[in-house]
């Protein structure tokens, strides 16, 4: 754990910890190979390399309807319950999000100009697998298009080592409204979604995390279908103050940690008694946490900084461009107000990442490496297409005449004058 001073900071340092390399140029090759072979070979490459990536065998993909009928029926009702109310609470959030699906102005006597809101017609989720199942992701890459009106969602998700899909994912899968569900993982599941195979059908877009493979998978299929965005391992950054709790934010710090090993955890703070108390709670809860051996490795990543001031703190999170970020400060508006670049965002002692990621509603699916100063989190509009329209009378077209005419010819196109020019012509009707 790197625990300074900013100031101190080395120029390295710092380097690492603003240009959260994703490593997808490292992996690019290996993930072309398998994605030519799984658009060339379809299934058979499918069933190739899951042998080799999951060391599972499997004639078919296609979860069935009585697997996930079995595996809704074999979990607790108290837990079916809690996944029913956090999949309750993401769909209220996403609704809400749902702009209006058409709608015009009058730009003048003549011109009308609108707007219309078309769902994507069909989408691939995935969910992944490795170190942890993920559930919570399938409710939050489904219900979202699901609200949006996407007709078909479909799910990808690893493998066990028996072949089956955890029981809970399943569940997830049909409480959030999913079509089909596919035990596939890795690239050969982005490319199956991309190309579509002889099981798999092939999608308008690909949603949702994964690892350094999945993500670059991602990046390369962008030819043929469209993606939500780079989202690689997680990671959090905290802005607090004296008021905030060292054993939360330590928490806070452990609880990011678990993920992977690359997961990255930031606390920036103008209190040197914080940071020092902070350090010393991280330490203690990494001993004592299930996962100690993930976090212990995550946490070469993390940093505790001390910086001279809350506007400091501020200035550095907009540099970094957190996944997650929690403000955790007695004048939290203050903070908010001058926030530029996060995935998501968590306000007060109370708001910790966990929320996000399970039952408060926002999504948990969000632009991680820096990459939030240039994409939004998965949210309705992702799953959504909007075409201008534009109704225009002969009146209105007279009232704009001359100056599509005046720059049209300026192009050099003249037939785009003319186009104008022949509706004022003698004989044609009004």
């Amino acid at each position: 754990m790197l625990f300074k001073k900013l100031s101190d900071v080395s120029k390295a340092e710092m380097q690492k910890l603003l240009c959260r390399e994703a490593g997808l140029t490292d992996v690019g090759g290996t993930v072309a190979a398998v994605l030519s072979d799984v658009r060339a070979k379809g299934d058979e490459a499918l069933r190739e390399y899951t042998k080799k990536f999951d060391r599972v065998e499997l004639d078919n993909f296609e979860v069935s309807e009585e697997e996930i009928e079995k595996a809704v029926q074999g979990i607790d009702v108290k837990l079916l319950e809690h996944l029913e109310k956090a999949a309750s609470n993401i769909r209220a959030f996403h609704e809400a999000q749902l702009p209006e699906k058409t709608w015009f102005m009058e730009l003048s006597p003549g011109i009308e100009l609108g707007q219309k809101a078309t769902p994507l017609e069909s989408v691939g989720a995935y969910a992944p697998g490795g170190r942890a199942a993920y559930p919570s992701t399938v409710l939050m890459t489904v219900i979202p298009a699901r609200v949006a009106g996407v007709e078909e969602v479909i799910v990808c998700t690893p493998p066990q080592a028996d072949g089956s899909i955890l029981p809970l994912t399943l569940a997830a899968a049909k409480v959030a409204g999913a079509d089909k569900v596919f035990k596939l993982g890795g690239v050969q599941a982005i490319g199956a979604m991309a190309y579509g195979t002889e099981s798999v059908p092939k999608v308008q877009k690909i949603v949702g995390p994964g690892n350094v493979f999945v993500t670059a998978a991602k990046m390369q299929i962008r030819d043929v279908a469209e993606i939500d965005f780079p989202a690689g391992p997680s990671e959090v950054l905290i802005i607090a103050d004296d008021s905030a709790k060292a054993e939360m934010v330590a928490a806070d710090i452990i609880a990011q940690a678990e993920h992977d090993p690359n997961a990255v955890s930031v606390l920036v703070t103008p209190s040197e008694a914080l940071a020092k108390a902070v350090k010393e709670e991280v330490f203690l809860q990494a001993e004592k946490t299930k996962r100690s051996e993930i976090v212990k490795v995550s946490l070469e990543n993390a940093a505790v900084l001390t910086l001279e001031s809350l506007e400091a703190c501020i200035d550095f999170s907009n540099k970094f461009g957190p996944e997650h970020l929690e403000i955790m400060v007695e004048n939290s508006d203050f903070v908010l107000d001058r926030i530029k670049n996060a995935g998501s965002i968590f306000v007060g002692n109370y708001a910790p990442v966990s929320a996000g990621d399970y039952a408060s509603g926002t999504n948990h699916v969000l632009p991680t490496a820096g990459y939030a100063k240039l994409y939004s989190g998965l949210n309705i509009n992702h799953f959504i297409k909007y075409s201008s329209i534009q109704k225009i009378s002969k009146n209105g077209l007279e009232s704009l005449k001359e100056t599509i005419i005046a720059l049209a010819e300026e192009e050099g196109l003249q037939a785009h004058a003319d186009a104008v020019r022949v509706r004022f012509r003698d004989g044609h009707p009004k």
